[in-house]
């Protein structure tokens, strides 16, 4: 009776020991979380990332901070992110660029995406925009594709910047519909477009928020998008896919992560804040606004996509062979 009293005991202890300790573990979050943003404040991945925390906060009450650390095409900012305490206080805004492009494309990365950090939730997808000044020859994708063809590096490409996702979906072009092109980089989007429009280049892939303006103000044409669907900003114009190209994709994600090691519990908490604000319908609508769309889901469904998108970009950067100029 005595051992069976004091193992009675023993097990109460344990008991209350938990209990007492489950309620001493303060809930998360219980302090700010920082959202690092790993490019200039007022380009679009801030954009949309302060437009996200906005309706997160709205939903949640938690305090949440955007932190613009950019550098590295990307990298300077989510290795930060890499590096940082696996609690959940730090988050980080990637891209196709940073978390599937660089890794293919850079000899040396300062971190591994597919080892130092964990997908939380995809957000959102902007497509380019395969655009020509408004006195162009070419009318369509199919005379961009004859003039490339019947000229093998004559027609030069105005880049963003080497290793952005409109220089990819320029190289996806050419590999799929078999030609060759000059490419142009510039040092971003504002010098690759004066110079369109000035004709030192001939067309160019570009993001919706750096050529709508212009396209609506009559001083350029859209021959294509590189989503699988039309713009609703644009309807008029068709994709590339089904202008002779078919299943042609190449967008401009951005996907929430965290250090590697975050508690799966603050994962799904942090999942699910942001599955409702990217319902928003206020959300959405800036998004639309600038050629975006939302898209969420599972963090397992986005760590599933994170692999996929690192598997196609990076063969095509073998089969194109692409380098960094």
């Amino acid at each position: 009776m005595r051992n069976f009293l004091d193992k009675a005991t023993a097990v109460g202890a344990m008991a209350l020991i938990s209990v007492m300790g489950a309620i001493a573990q303060p809930a998360w979050p219980d302090r700010a979380i920082k959202v690092i943003v790993p490019y200039t404040p007022g380009g679009g991945t801030d954009t949309v990332t302060r437009h996200l925390i906005d309706k997160v906060t709205m939903e949640t009450k938690w305090t949440l901070i955007v932190d613009n650390k950019p550098g590295g095409g990307g990298n300077v900012g989510l290795d930060m992110v890499a590096k940082s305490k696996p609690d959940g206080y730090t988050l980080g805004m990637g891209q196709t660029a940073n978390l599937a492009i660089n890794p293919a494309l850079m000899p040396k990365m300062p971190f591994d995406p597919a080892k130092d950090l964990i997908p939380v939730a995809l957000v959102a997808e902007l497509p380019t925009l395969l655009v020509v000044r408004q006195d162009s020859p070419f009318k369509n994708l199919a005379d961009v594709v004859k003039a490339a063809k019947a000229k093998p590096g004559g027609l030069r490409q105005a880049l963003a910047g080497s290793g952005t996702v409109g220089h990819l979906a320029g190289e996806m072009l050419a590999v799929k519909a078999g030609f060759t092109v000059l490419n142009v980089p510039y040092k971003g989007a504002a010098p690759a477009v004066t110079d369109l429009l000035g004709g030192q280049t001939d067309y160019m892939f570009a993001t919706p928020q750096a050529v709508l303006g212009m396209i609506k103000g009559g001083k350029m044409r859209a021959l294509a998008v590189t989503s699988t669907r039309r713009l609703s900003v644009l309807p008029d114009v068709p994709s590339v896919s089904e202008s002779g190209y078919k299943g042609f994709e190449a967008v401009d994600w951005k996907m929430l992560v965290a250090p590697a090691g975050t508690p799966a519990t603050v994962i799904r908490q942090i999942n699910a804040a942001l599955e409702k604000a990217l319902a928003n319908p206020v959300f959405q609508t800036q998004l639309h606004a600038e050629g975006s769309s939302a898209l969420g889901g599972s963090a397992q469904k986005a760590a599933d996509y994170l692999r996929s998108e690192q598997a196609e970009w990076s063969a095509l950067i073998r089969t194109a062979n692409i380098k960094l100029d």
